[in-house]
């Protein structure tokens, strides 16, 4: 197994007015360690500072930002409240779901009678996928349903949404996810990312999207609630962090006033369910760690184990004391027998590893009949970090052909996948999608579904992928483990602990501080299984230590979870560490990310040339004369993964980025090529663009037709000028015309295009051409989603993957 490579964030030179300006709300400290972060994480005005750190100063922005699609489904619902028709929620089974499903069901609540005229539907976890099905709509066709809403699901579902529609159901789909390329055929579709990545809404969870759409009904109709808006908002913070959105924006608004509610529960007790569960998992509320390490998992372990989470809305929304404290104990043993499932099967596949070659294996791909589904994904997560490489986990013990399946009951292995050091997971499962039944996800993540006997098929292929992209395997498949800070044993405490709380919530964007600690060593040492309710032993191990160094006489308290004793290093090593509180002890302590003994202990300062990096993004406007003009033909680009440079620099210009990368590697080689040429690097990429795949594939088209008209040809790096596509991407696009009736002949360093595809119906276009455009659309829905990944990414998060190529020089 590689060792992991360690990195530490350049130090930012912090200006002094900025400093006393985070010291004034840390007075207990000196306020120099949250205003380095704060100051690497792009927060260098007074204005901004302010309105970071306190919510009073932050304007939300209005739900009827929304326009005409929030209009329409509070009008829809008006009707419907006024004719007394009855209209079901439609949730989903993780905690995001659930939360926006227990939102609306006590927001909508408030104008529709509950049960009588207002019910939910969660699908099953274990026997149902995401999103709508028929089945269940036919369930709710079948108890007089007129109108659906959806939270956290339904934006791609067109083919259930027309069912639905044949059935005579009106559909409002407030959704956080992937748009389809047209609008469904629904009343109203409320998903925030029609809006800029630059709106403050931009980034909602499904939670709070249906928190927007209860706050324009208490907008419209003022009068008829009962109970104040705002008592929903603990419900939208757990949602919130629970579903790793990124917390900018409303979104970070939302979490720090739904925590300054939930903090309140263990008095209240408004919320005896959420009250309960605090209790039980020994959190307070004040903290964004008391729902991503206690409420959150406790929710969302009710599906990975029993399936159906339904019973979890009633959890959070009952006001009956003593049946929700039913409810959370039964919610706390789904979660001690999760931690001890993902315990167990993580040993197995460490078993399964041992006995295989792992210097010639890039992707760890692994099956047994007997793993749960529902926790895979945690435990290839828990694999890939450990293992440094991309983890794909199947589970072969059911015969399931899945929703809308041809299969009938043939073998099928679901599972779950998890990416490693920026290595695009969605493009290796994709590479296989010939052997898959179903896939989907993202370059992180994803969940897939194969016949069993395409396994080795799939292991063999998606390796082979992998290892083509892979210049050098072990190097760049070392897990990486960055620090923002480094900190002392006798810094740890209260003090430090409450600078820290400055930059919380912390979540996507704005991760929790990594501190190392250097040269320290651990001292009290001992580990435990924990229990569960009934006093059974769960097979998950925290051990407890203290950690110190010598800059103090006393010792500081941490855990390690999910690691024994012998696993703590002897004698002095690095470390590591994120500072948190234990609520049941009353005080801070550590919890160890990473230790580092023995001979692998080195300084940690990251080269002098990555202070180099500057930051030309923001204000780039669009090079009108880099694009493609087929009348006065551009000098022929590089070749395809070479950068392309200003003509003939001076030795003293730096090397500009002008093309929006699509991968780590790319960056790693432009960063290469100036640190041998002595050159600053300038990231000066302007934008993605704004066209939607489907207007991109109407662009290939057109250029088509316009190269067939005139017979002139044009090279591949005009087209991908054009285009703003990679050349994978414009292949896939080029196979596609050929089935629209082009032919497109490659000569030399030019693409001809002849023929035409005359008139035609889409409807009427073969199966097999349609699907060749499904995936020229699919892959350049993936390369935006890059290009607006690498446009966005912090100058620090670009530092800390940039020293990969620096020390594997």
């Amino acid at each position: 197994m590689p060792q992991p490579q360690w990195h530490v964030q350049p130090s930012p030179d912090v200006p002094q007015w900025f400093l006393d300006a985070v010291k004034s709300y840390a007075p207990a400290s000196e306020g120099y360690y949250a205003a380095q972060l704060l100051w690497q994480r792009g927060i260098r005005e007074l204005n901004q500072l302010a309105g970071f750190i306190n919510p009073d100063l932050y304007q939300p922005a209005s739900p009827f930002e929304f326009g005409q699609e929030m209009k329409r489904a509070v009008q829809r619902l008006q009707q419907a409240r006024d004719k007394g028709k009855k209209v079901a929620i439609w949730g989903d089974f993780d905690a995001d779901g659930i939360t926006a499903t227990s939102v609306l069901w006590d927001g909508l609540g408030q104008f529709l009678p509950q049960n009588q005229h207002l019910t939910y539907y969660i699908p099953n976890r274990l026997t149902e996928s995401h999103g709508l099905n028929c089945p269940g709509i036919d369930q709710l066709a079948e108890s007089g349903t007129q109108l659906i809403v959806t939270c956290d699901t339904g934006s791609t579902n067109l083919s259930e949404i027309d069912y639905a529609d044949q059935l005579g159901i009106d559909i409002i789909i407030t959704d956080h996810h992937t748009l389809p390329e047209e609008r469904p055929n629904v009343v109203s579709i409320i998903n925030p990312r029609y809006f800029a990545e630059t709106h403050p809404l931009f980034h909602l969870s499904g939670v709070a999207v249906a928190y927007k759409l209860v706050e324009a009904l208490y907008q419209t109709l003022p009068d008829i609630p009962q109970q104040p808006l705002e008592d929903l908002l603990d419900l939208v913070a757990i949602g919130l962090i629970a579903d790793l959105v990124q917390l900018s924006g409303d979104c970070r608004y939302l979490a720090q006033r739904g925590i300054q509610t939930l903090q309140q529960q263990l008095k209240t007790r408004t919320r005896p369910g959420v009250a309960k569960l605090l209790e039980l998992c020994q959190r307070s509320g004040d903290r964004p760690t008391d729902i991503s390490f206690g409420l959150g998992p406790r929710i969302n372990a009710v599906s990975r184990i029993q399936g159906d989470a339904s019973f979890c809305v009633e959890l959070l929304t009952r006001r009956d004391e003593t049946y929700t404290q039913t409810l959370a104990l039964e919610t706390e043993l789904a979660n001690s027998r999760r931690k001890s499932l993902q315990k167990d099967i993580t040993e197995q596949v460490k078993r399964k590893l041992a006995q295989l070659d792992l210097s010639t294996t890039c992707v760890i791909v692994l099956d047994d009949p007997q793993w749960s589904a529902g926790v895979l994904g945690l435990v290839a997560g828990q694999i890939a970090q450990e293992y440094g490489r991309p983890t794909v986990l199947l589970s072969t013990g059911e015969e399931w052909g899945g929703e809308g399946s041809t299969l009938n009951t043939s073998p099928i292995a679901r599972g779950s996948a998890r990416s490693v050091n920026g290595i695009d997971l969605y493009e290796l499962v994709q590479s296989q999608e010939h052997l898959l039944h179903r896939f989907g996800g993202h370059p992180f993540a994803a969940g897939l579904s194969l016949p069993v006997e395409n396994i080795p098929l799939f292991s063999e292929g998606i390796n082979q992928k992998l290892r083509q992209q892979l210049a050098a395997q072990d190097a760049l498949l070392a897990p990486v483990v960055t620090a923002d800070i480094v900190v002392t044993v006798a810094a740890l405490g209260k003090p430090l602990f409450q600078e820290l709380k400055l930059l919380e919530p912390c979540g996507m964007g704005n991760p929790v501080p990594k501190l190392l600690i250097e040269n320290c060593w651990f001292e009290s040492v001992w580990n435990r299984n924990t229990q569960d309710l009934k006093g059974k032993k769960v097979q998950y191990i925290k051990t407890e230590l203290e950690i110190w160094d010598d800059s103090t006489s006393v010792g500081f308290p941490g855990i390690w979870w999910g690691h024994y004793r012998d696993e703590v290093p002897k004698g002095r090593c690095n470390a590591i560490v994120e500072l948190d509180y234990n609520n049941f002890k009353k005080r801070p302590e550590v919890r160890l990310v990473a230790v580092q003994s023995g001979d692998r202990i080195s300084s940690f300062n990251l080269p002098n040339q990555l202070d180099w990096i500057l930051d030309w993004r923001d204000g780039m406007q669009e090079d009108s004369e880099n694009l493609l003009s087929m009348s006065n033909p551009l000098t022929p680009p590089a070749l395809v993964g070479e950068p392309r440079e200003t003509p003939t620099p001076e030795p003293s210009d730096p090397l500009t980025v002008r093309d929006c990368p699509t991968s780590w590697d790319e960056l790693q080689l432009w960063f290469r090529r100036a640190m041998q040429s002595e050159r600053k690097l300038a990231i000066a990429y302007p934008p993605p663009p704004q066209l939607s795949s489907r207007q991109v594939w109407e662009k290939l088209v057109g250029l088509a037709k316009f190269l067939s008209r005139t017979g002139k040809s044009a090279t591949l790096g005009q087209l991908q000028d054009k285009l703003e596509l990679s050349d994978r991407t414009l292949h896939r696009g080029l196979t596609a015309l050929s089935g629209l009736g082009f032919q497109v002949k490659h000569q030399g360093g030019s693409i001809q295009i002849s023929g035409s595809m005359g008139e035609w119906d889409g409807d009427a276009i073969d199966p097999t051409t349609k699907e060749s455009i499904q995936h020229f659309l699919s892959a350049i829905e993936e390369e935006q989603f890059l290009r607006q990944y690498f446009y966005q990414v912090p100058l620090s998060t670009i530092h800390g993957m940039l020293a990969l190529s620096t020390n594997n020089k």
